[in-house]
């Protein structure tokens, strides 16, 4: 089984920072795209950013400038630091990573379980 547990959530003022890790773990072969999602009350989840084997990365506009996401392949780990947070920001975040698991030996995706991040103005 595979297994992605989200830490780093919680309560900020607007204009600072949060950092979000997501770890997976299990019988994993491989891992593909890595990602960030959130919902916020009453809406659809959104794409947030994600980031290749290859280092590659993909933003929405909404969070350009302001989040960075990075992983860490050795650990099989994705961060997000999200730097001048907005309280339009505050939503439910979740991981998303595509995974090689033994028992598949094909790759689908994996969603965490999800944070809480709240900004306050």
């Amino acid at each position: 089984q595979v297994q992605l547990v989200e830490s780093g959530g919680g309560l900020v003022q607007a204009g600072g920072s949060l950092r979000l890790s997501c770890a997976a773990s299990g019988s994993i072969l491989s891992i593909n795209l890595m990602g960030w999602y959130r919902q916020a009350p009453g809406m659809q989840r959104e794409l947030v950013a994600t980031i290749t084997r290859g280092g590659s990365t993909t933003y929405a506009d909404s969070v350009k400038g302001r989040f960075a996401i990075s992983r860490d392949s050795a650990k099989n780990t994705v961060y997000l630091q999200m730097n001048s947070l907005k309280p339009e920001d505050t939503a439910r975040y979740y991981c998303l990573m595509t995974i090689a698991a033994v028992t598949t030996l094909s790759f689908n995706d994996y969603w965490g379980q999800g944070t809480q991040v709240t900004v306050s103005s």
